[in-house]
């Protein structure tokens, strides 16, 4: 075990202090094997496929189930939140997309800079406070090595893992990203926060396509977060007119959690919403090439998902939206280069085409296409 240089005590307050000062609304400590139940958790979760496509979360499993599996020199974990929180305006609301079919819902967390730009940065120079003040080796991490976070953040008192299985601060709401600091010193844990969920059901009964098999539990492969951002090719069509104009994400079950009645508005200025994010009409988004793609949404983790995914999850939102002046938009998709954005051009004319518009385009374009996927959505559309 590492020395202390610092009293326990003094060097928490100083952490905190420098921790606030850059932004973060919650600093709490677990002891590395905090978390003895999420290993079987994970198992449980991946044995049942509900990880989708996701392979590398069963690549990373042994080392995701506990701290110690991905640094055994580990002793204690610094969980950190930062809140995200939309403000009170009309068209903040995380689901003012809902009665505005003719825009895009993009969840709250995407509709400014990367979290992840914004947190790393500012992790590492506390880590760099407590090596100074404290000793010991420490390593940083924002969402991007196999870490639990939620179950780590519920180890140390941030909040609770509610029936969605996201974190819940009686504090921050639902409205806030986590960030950690591993370090070998042996600080004192700040002790777990208890489920204050109740008998409440909010989150399970607003999900659009029933993703929650039971409370606690999820099944990413009907989830739309997942479906727009993580799931590469096709949507299923089972779940296409379920996704309304969610574009990317999907804060539904966040949105409804009581316990936001107590989330403040973000006061760090890059979370900020954008105010071109915030209702984005379909029209522009279904113009945009690579590179306008690219420049649209520099510095938004919106951009790693390519402009292909994002297309096609722009095209079932104009085929949901009943809008027919998105029409020549979308018959224009009937040509892309990307196979799962012309399938979806496919889908998404169908709903908004009369039978006569439709049968023309299908006599143009349908046998001159060569991919089989496109030509099983020309097949099942009946407009």
């Amino acid at each position: 075990m590492r020395a202390l240089h610092t009293k326990p005590e003094k060097l928490l307050k100083a952490f905190q202090e420098k921790a606030a000062a850059l932004g973060f609304d919650g600093v709490r400590v677990a002891a590395a094997d905090s978390i003895p139940q999420a290993g079987a958790r994970l198992k449980e979760f991946l044995d049942k496929g509900r990880h989708g496509t996701m392979g590398w979360m069963a690549e990373t499993a042994e080392r995701r189930a506990a701290p110690s599996s991905l640094w055994p020199d580990v002793r204690s974990v610094i969980m950190l939140a930062m809140n995200y929180g939309p403000d009170d305006a009309p068209e903040h609301h995380p689901l003012a997309h809902l009665d505005d079919p003719g825009s895009g819902g993009i969840s709250v967390y995407a509709r400014h800079r990367d979290y992840h730009d914004i947190i790393k940065g500012r992790l590492k120079e506390l880590a760099s406070l407590l090596v100074s003040r404290g000793g010991g080796d420490v390593k940083v991490f924002v969402d991007t090595a196999p870490v639990m976070e939620k179950p780590l953040g519920e180890a140390a008192g941030l909040g609770w893992q509610g029936k969605h299985t996201n974190l819940v601060s009686r504090e921050l709401g639902s409205w806030f990203f986590l960030g950690a600091i591993f370090t070998t010193l042996e600080l004192p844990p700040s002790g777990a926060e208890r489920d204050h969920c109740g008998s409440c059901r909010a989150c399970l009964d607003a999900c659009p396509t029933d993703a929650f098999p039971a409370p606690y539990q999820l099944d990413a492969r009907r989830c739309i977060s997942y479906l727009t951002i993580e799931h590469p090719g096709p949507i299923p069509a089972e779940f296409r007119e379920a996704i309304g104009n969610r574009i990317y994400g999907c804060d539904d079950c966040l949105a409804v959690c009581p316990w936001n009645k107590f989330a403040e508005t973000a006061r760090e200025a890059k979370l900020i919403a954008r105010k071109d994010l915030d209702l984005p009409r379909l029209l522009d988004l279904l113009q945009l090439d690579d590179a306008a793609f690219r420049k649209f949404f520099s510095g938004s983790p919106i951009k790693r998902i390519g402009r292909n995914r994002f297309l096609r999850n722009v095209l079932i939102a104009a085929g949901n939206s009943g809008d027919t002046a998105l029409l020549d938009e979308v018959r224009g998709h009937l040509a892309d280069p990307d196979e799962t954005v012309r399938s979806t051009a496919v889908w998404a004319f169908g709903k908004l085409a009369s039978e006569a518009q439709f049968q023309a385009e299908k006599a143009k374009v349908f046998p001159g296409e060569n991919n089989e996927q496109v030509r099983c959505e020309w097949l099942a559309v009946t407009s």
